[in-house]
């Protein structure tokens, strides 16, 4: 079988985004560490540009397309991290973008992403099919289509998060990680198995949306409603085919965190750590903290996203 992303993909990536994109830094709490009986080392990607892991995979993956193709432009379905960074890739790298996000996507990522030059287009995520509505909208405009995560060189640039943790932490027993539709995941347990092979990674989802610990127990994709829950950037509804297919073989367990253990990591990364984190970039610390995700040796924790208003955070944490 051909495996779609290595860890020499991933490398490539590493290299193609040095001087671009942030080497985020790892931050280290006692605090935490007693309270889940580990040392925990924290990947801080809510500092990455755009305030997410998502512009490693969009510039991976724009820096590739043709002079021809950037002239043209590009168009992203997203959220809201991935339309972000796609906005930006295309503006560094002298192309345009038109980005299809869902009508209630929190409109301070709506507004970051048209700060970076995009044209947004919206629609409902609970009636319409992004992926349909996504591809027509490149097609008909002669746009290269970014996938928010499938995607191999997307999903080689998610993983150099990873590849940075683990070379700033030298060894970790365990790594934990947001799911959304597993793009971040897919590179992450890529990387890690390949420069660790012993080590165990979990991933994290709201306990709303478990399409991904579904389908895993499954063996095979699952689909669900679409969830709603506070974590926006992890409301998907059917784990990615390629990803679910990196997943599958590398994945070790996933984890399910309820929206208010999610405020209490919030809460506590604000308190502990001083560092402002979004719901979906809180899962994994959420994980830890309310023991869904039992912790011993040395643990590593992608926070994955901090986009989230003064007025949200406010109103997540307050209580």
């Amino acid at each position: 079988m051909t495996t779609p992303v290595t860890i020499d993909d991933i490398r490539d990536a590493a290299a193609r985004l040095a001087g671009v994109a942030h080497r985020t830094p790892v931050v280290r709490s006692r605090t935490l560490d007693d309270l889940v009986g580990a040392e925990v080392f924290i990947k801080c990607e809510n500092l990455q540009r755009v305030g997410a892991f998502k512009f490693r995979g969009a510039y991976n993956a724009a820096s590739r397309l043709s002079p021809e193709q950037l002239a043209k432009g590009i168009a992203a379905y997203s959220s809201g991290n991935h339309a972000q960074a796609v906005a930006l890739a295309a503006r560094e790298l002298g192309s345009s973008a038109v980005i299809l996000i869902p009508e209630d996507t929190p409109q301070s990522k709506k507004d970051a992403t048209a700060g970076y030059g995009a044209e947004i287009v919206t629609y409902d995520r609970y009636t319409g099919d992004r992926v349909a509505i996504g591809e027509a909208l490149a097609a008909d405009r002669g746009l290269a289509l970014i996938p928010p995560y499938e995607h191999p060189h997307v999903i080689a640039g998610q993983g150099t998060a990873a590849l940075e943790l683990l070379e700033d932490t030298e060894s970790l027993d365990t790594l934990v990680v947001p799911v959304g539709g597993g793009g971040l995941i897919a590179g992450s347990s890529t990387a890690a198995k390949a420069v660790r092979p012993g080590i165990r990674v979990v991933g994290v989802e709201p306990a709303a949306g478990d399409d991904t610990k579904r389908s895993l127990e499954a063996g095979e994709r699952v689909s669900i409603p679409v969830p709603r829950t506070i974590a926006d950037g992890q409301a998907a509804s059917i784990p990615g085919e390629l990803t679910f297919s990196i997943n599958q073989r590398l994945v070790d367990d996933i984890a399910l965190v309820t929206d208010d253990q999610v405020r209490d990591a919030m809460r506590f990364a604000f308190e502990r750590l001083k560092l402002v984190i979004e719901p979906s970039g809180a899962t994994g610390l959420a994980a830890l903290l309310s023991g869904q995700v039992p912790a011993s040796g040395r643990v590593g924790v992608i926070l994955s996203g901090g986009n989230v208003s003064p007025e949200r955070f406010a109103e997540l944490i307050a209580g």
